[in-house]
C-alpha cells in the first residue's frame, strides 16, 4: 500500500513540462510516480491566472499547509478526559474547547474515543449523562422476521409449481391480524 506524500518542487516542474509538451495526466502521474487524481488535483488547486505555474503552485501549496489545523495531542485527549470525569457531555466540552481555545473536536469523534477506552476496559463510559446499552449498528443486516426450521423456496417440490391443490398458493400461508388468513 502506498504512503501518502506532498508533491515536491521538483515534481512541480516535471507536472509543467510534460503538460507543455501535451502529455495526458496518465502518463504524467506515471513519470513523477504518483496517481493521476494527484496530478489533476495539483493542476486544478494550483492553478493561477496565467494557468499553472511550478513556482506559484509550490508557494500556494506551501501557503495551505501552514494554515493547515493541527492534529489533536494526548494534551488535548487528556483535557477531554478530565473535562469527561467531571460529567460534561461530549457536545458541551466540543463547543468549549473551539470557543476558548481554538481546538477543533467534534462531539462524534470524542464519544468513538469513550467507545475506544472502554473497549480498552476505561470507565470514561460511566461519566456519560445516559448510558445505552447498545449503540445501533448502521449496516449490519437485518434480524427480525426469521422463522425458525423454514426451508427455502427453492426446495419445495416441482408439483407446487402447478398450483392445483388446496395450500401450493403462497397466500394460503400467510396469518394477519390476529393470527387470521387474509380472505
Amino acid at each position: 500500500m502506498r504512503t501518502y506524500h506532498q508533491l515536491t518542487q521538483p515534481q512541480r516542474y516535471q507536472i509543467y513540462a510534460l503538460r507543455k509538451t501535451k502529455h495526458t495526466l496518465a502518463e504524467i502521474a506515471e513519470v513523477i510516480g504518483v496517481h493521476k487524481s494527484s496530478v489533476s488535483r495539483e493542476l486544478k488547486r494550483n492553478r493561477g491566472q496565467r494557468g499553472y505555474r511550478p513556482q506559484q503552485a509550490h508557494e500556494l501549496a506551501t501557503v495551505r499547509r501552514q494554515k493547515a489545523v493541527p492534529r489533536l495531542t494526548a494534551d488535548h485527549w487528556r483535557l477531554v478526559d478530565n473535562l469527561l470525569k467531571q460529567d460534561w457531555s461530549p457536545e458541551q466540552i466540543s463547543g468549549r474547547l473551539r470557543k476558548e481555545q481554538g481546538i477543533r473536536i467534534s462531539h462524534e469523534w470524542i464519544y468513538q474515543h469513550i467507545l475506544v477506552d472502554k473497549q480498552a476496559g476505561g470507565d470514561l463510559y460511566k461519566h456519560l449523562r445516559r448510558q445505552k446499552k447498545r449503540r445501533k449498528r448502521y449496516g449490519s443486516h437485518d434480524r427480525r422476521g426469521k422463522l425458525p426450521n423454514c426451508r427455502s423456496i427453492e426446495e419445495r417440490p416441482a408439483r407446487v409449481n402447478t398450483r392445483k391443490r388446496l395450500g401450493d398458493w403462497e397466500v394460503d400461508t400467510l396469518l394477519g391480524k390476529q393470527q387470521k388468513q387474509p380472505c
